[in-house]
């Protein structure tokens, strides 16, 4: 491994907080190898990218306050922040911008036009399906002002079901999404019926 994906893998892991955050940079990064196979892409880019996309999610770098993290754009704060942390830790400069657009771009409401990241975002929409998009929506009950309850949690859930494969842009993620998109579904419809109108 270059020094500067060291340097990038132990930054990450001392800064995700809470400690599960750091689980999604390395499956992300996995997902990305997954996608982009056979295709021709910057590999530098698009691991950096997903080890650092997050970065304004983490507690010590968003807000404490819930009315300023409620206004929180931690995008914003990544793209800000990840270009001189990648030059302290010997990335290629000339490959920083491809990073900060590959970061910019990463979540579903953007466009992506760069090949790094359409792949990560293809990539960060697979780890908001299956079982791992129900583990990342669920833990998240009672600690972020978003999800109060089950209910808000099913309600994120029945929404990426809805909206997020018609966002994959490759081929290569829709057929890494089908099972996921499978087991959402039959998540999603045990949890109607059991919990009936219960469920809180």
């Amino acid at each position: 491994m270059s020094n500067f994906r060291q340097a990038i893998l132990d930054y990450i892991a001392r800064e995700a907080k809470p400690v599960e955050k750091f689980g999604h940079q390395p499956r992300l990064y996995a997902l990305t190898r997954e996608i982009g196979a056979g295709q021709v892409y910057d590999d530098d880019v698009v691991f950096a990218a997903a080890w650092l996309h997050d970065l304004g999610v983490f507690a010590g770098h968003r807000p404490e306050d819930l009315a300023a993290l409620s206004r929180w754009d931690n995008v914003a704060y990544a793209v800000e922040r990840a270009p001189s942390l990648l030059l302290e830790m010997g990335f290629p400069s000339e490959k920083v911008g491809a990073v900060v657009e590959a970061i910019r771009t990463h979540q579903p409401a953007s466009h992506a036009t760069t090949k790094e990241a359409i792949i990560l975002r293809d990539a960060d929409i697979l780890e908001q399906l299956g079982a791992i998009g129900i583990l990342r929506t669920v833990c998240k009950v009672g600690r972020d002002t978003r999800y109060r309850t089950f209910t808000d949690a099913v309600a994120t859930l029945r929404n990426a079901l809805r909206t997020l494969p018609s966002e994959i842009r490759l081929e290569t993620t829709r057929v890494l999404a089908q099972p996921k998109i499978e087991l959402l579904h039959a998540f999603l419809e045990a949890v109607e019926d059991e919990a009936k109108t219960d469920l809180f």
